[in-house]
Formats: C-alpha cells, structure tokens, sequence
C-alpha cells in the first residue's frame, strides 16, 4: 500500500488516487498507476485501468492471473468491471469509497456469483491515511 499512496501523490490536479499491480509472487510490481482524467481528458485515465493496461502490456497478456491489485481507493464499478475482465486474482485497498464502491460499499461486481471471475478483497489497509490524502486534497479546493 505505501507504493501506491506514493503513486497517489503524483496524482497533480487530479483526485489523488494510486495503484499498483503486483506480480504472482508478490515479489515485483509489474506497473503503477495514478489518476490522471485532467491531465490526459481521458475518463477512463484512474488509477486502476492504467495500472493494469500496462501490466498486461508489460506481460503481453491480457489475463493477469495470480496477480494483486493494490490501489488507495475501493474501485468503482468501470474499475470493478476491468478487474473481472483482466482476471485479477486478489485486490487490496484502502479506503472505502460509499459513494462510487463497486467492491463492497455501494455495489460489489467483483464478487457477483453471476461472474465468471471472483477475486479475493482485501479492503481497509491503511485506510485512514488513504482516506486523509483524498479529505486533505478535496479540503483544499
């Protein structure tokens, strides 16, 4: 988590959120991401798709079985769904997100029985210093 709250500070003018995906082994981060909607106009810039788009770049796979996501916020549902669809074994996050959560506050896609992939969440790690960076940054606008 403390590689993707250093991510997350790299965020600029966008929400500062950061991830990380992990290798099988735990062992190596294979890519990282922040947010960066403002900085490219992309609205599917967050931190979680592009962590895994260059992940599985990285691998020259889409399917990033055996791998952990770690990110700094719950994943929302667009997130969620690229999780599932990359077959991501396990994500780790932060704080919960009750408004956008798609990983067990508001929805949880990524454990829907109707899926055909179920990865295993961790949520709440260092959850109060990944919410203070979110509370700290919207303070200030």
């Amino acid at each position: 988590m403390r590689l993707a709250l250093d991510e997350a500070q790299r965020a600029g003018e966008d929400v500062p959120v950061g991830a990380v995906v992990l290798a099988p082994d735990g062992s190596a981060v294979l890519a990282a991401g922040h947010n960066e909607r403002e900085a490219t106009g992309d609205p599917t810039a967050h931190a979680e798709i592009l962590a895994i788009r260059r992940a599985a770049a990285g691998l020259g796979r889409w399917r990033l079985s055996g791998c952990t996501l770690v990110v700094t916020l719950e994943p929302c549902t667009m997130c969620a769904g690229a999780i599932v669809q990359s077959r991501v074994d396990r994500v780790v996050y932060g704080a919960r997100d009750e408004k956008a959560g798609a990983a067990g506050s508001l929805w949880d896609v990524v454990r829907d029985r109707r899926l055909n992939h179920r990865p295993e969440v961790i949520g709440g790690v260092r959850a109060d210093e990944c919410a203070r960076l979110l509370t700290d940054f919207f303070r200030s606008r």
